[in-house]
C-alpha cells in the first residue's frame, strides 16, 4: 500500500514534469527566447526559481521514497543550469525510484521517520510522513514549475499538468 502510494505516484508526476519540460523547451525554441528566463523565472522575488522547483520536486520524490522505505537516498547537487541538466535530475530520480521494491515498504506505514522542519527534527510515523510531509511538498513544487511555465507562456494544461492526454 505505501509504495503504491508513493512511488507510482512519484514516477508518473516526474514523467509529467519531463513533459513540461520537454514543452518550454519547444516554445522557448520557437519564439527564440532565452533560456534562463525560464530557468531562473519566479512567481515572486522570495520565492525559488523554476531550477530549484524542479529540484525540490526531486528531491521530495527520492526522499520520501527512501526515508519511509528505509534506504538511503542518493544525493544530487543543485547544480542544473538548462533542461538538459533538468532532465537528467529527472532522469536519475525515476532510476532510483524504479530500484526500489515493495517489499522494502513493508513496514512502511508504522516506520519511524526523521526530519528536519523549521530547524527542528521531527519524527513521525511513515503514513503520516507521506501524506502530511512528502506528498504536500512534492505536488507543490510540481504546480508551482507547472505555474511559472504557464505564466511566462507555455502552452500547457491541465492534461499536461496530470500528465495524461486528453485526446
Amino acid at each position: 500500500m505505501m509504495y503504491d502510494a508513493s512511488v507510482p505516484v512519484f514516477i508518473h508526476f516526474l514523467n509529467g514534469l519531463a513533459a513540461l519540460l520537454r514543452k518550454a523547451e519547444v516554445h522557448v525554441q520557437a519564439k527564440k527566447l532565452d533560456p534562463n528566463a525560464f530557468l531562473l523565472a519566479r512567481l515572486f522575488p522570495d520565492m525559488f526559481t523554476f531550477t530549484k522547483q524542479v529540484q525540490l520536486a526531486c528531491d521530495f520524490a527520492k526522499g520520501t521514497s527512501a526515508r519511509i522505505a528505509g534506504v538511503t537516498a542518493p544525493s544530487h547537487p543543485d547544480d542544473e543550469k538548462s533542461f538538459d541538466e533538468l532532465h537528467e535530475r529527472i532522469r536519475k530520480t525515476i532510476d532510483f525510484l524504479r530500484g526500489l521494491n515493495k517489499e522494502q515498504f513493508a513496514e512502511a506505514a508504522d516506520r519511524a521517520v526523521t526530519f528536519k522542519a523549521a530547524g527542528k527534527d521531527l519524527t513521525v510515523k511513515g503514513a503520516q510522513y507521506l501524506s502530511n510531509v512528502g506528498l504536500p511538498n512534492f505536488y507543490f513544487h510540481v504546480t508551482t514549475a507547472y505555474g511559472l511555465l504557464r505564466h511566462n507562456g507555455v502552452e500547457i494544461g491541465k492534461g499536461d499538468f496530470l500528465a495524461r492526454s486528453l485526446s
